[in-house]
């Protein structure tokens, strides 16, 4: 299969490829999302997911993919720092605010900075009618929070710090992931790059979820929660491996932009899931997230 997706670099196919694996990468970062904000504490969620992404990948990255290049251990240890910072500011900001609120800041800072850090990177450049869909799809995403916003009544005190935890775990998306897809384009064998980062990038949240759990007055079943880790973990796989893919076959601001159709998903989780509010202001907005997204794919 690392044939098959080499081959498919920078071509016609590649880039369909690529289209079809970022809006698959966005539905599933948007369940992956609501798992880790949903009915456990959102430390003991990620611990449960990276605990279990990384004991499944390690007999695939020790076993099964060629083993990476001496230059890709830095590359994977700038990763660990990248991600491990990403997601205590990810799993503080759930901690502070609604889910509805801080998702769509989160993903609609990550996109601009990614096309941003992809210039400056890989020296990829947007047509205007592409600048044209990144402001729309950001329109559409800030202007989901800010009505999102309006609407919660619960927890408003620890708003303002969960949108600035919000605004700075976007930075820190777009940082992996034009990181990430440097280092996935850095390595011979793509699944290389996937399985060692997942073993690595599975070690630290465990531990601080281990120590938060012993220190709960009333912790909550562990088999449920284990349960969701393993399921957190399969579809972190299929999220992440997907995106990834998808800036090794095509621009990687492109792919960015796409994923964050993500918010639309999350919106409607949301609204079936965590019983969160609906209406035709919200409905209109997702619109506009979608019509950025195909602008984009058109002005390209």
């Amino acid at each position: 299969m690392s044939d098959w997706i080499v081959a498919l670099e920078g071509t016609e196919a590649g880039h369909r490829a690529a289209l079809i694996l970022a809006l698959t990468a966005a539905v599933l970062h948007a369940i992956f999302g609501a798992l880790q904000k949903g009915r456990f504490d959102p430390w003991l969620s990620r611990g449960a997911i990276d605990g279990s992404y990384a004991l499944i990948a390690a007999p695939f990255a020790f076993f099964v993919v060629p083993w990476p290049e001496p230059f890709m251990w830095p590359i994977f240890a700038a990763a660990y720092v990248i991600h491990t910072a990403y997601k205590l500011i990810q799993a503080q900001a759930y901690t502070k605010g609604a889910y509805t609120v801080v998702y769509p800041v989160v993903r609609g800072t990550g996109p601009l900075f990614t096309v941003i850090g992809a210039w400056l990177l890989f020296g990829e450049t947007f047509t205007w009618v592409q600048w044209l869909g990144v402001l729309t799809l950001l329109a559409g995403i800030y202007g989901l929070a800010l009505y999102n916003l309006r609407k919660i009544t619960v927890g408003r005190d620890t708003l303002p710090t969960a949108l600035g935890l919000a605004v700075l775990g976007g930075l820190f998306v777009a940082l992996y992931t034009t990181w990430d897809a440097y280092g996935i384009r850095a390595t011979a064998d793509p699944f290389t790059f996937l399985a060692w980062f997942f073993l690595i990038d599975g070690l630290t949240f465990p531990v601080i979820a281990g120590l938060r759990y012993r220190s709960m007055l009333s912790p909550p079943p562990l088999v449920p929660l284990l349960r969701m880790g393993v399921m957190g973990a399969f579809i972190a796989f299929a999220s992440f491996g997907s995106i990834m893919l998808a800036t090794r076959l095509d621009k990687v601001g492109e792919a960015a932009v796409l994923r964050e159709t993500s918010t639309v998903f999350a919106a409607l989780i949301g609204w079936v899931m965590l019983g969160e509010s609906t209406g035709p202001r919200r409905i209109a907005l997702m619109g506009l997230i979608a019509a950025g997204a195909v602008i984009v794919e058109i002005g390209g």
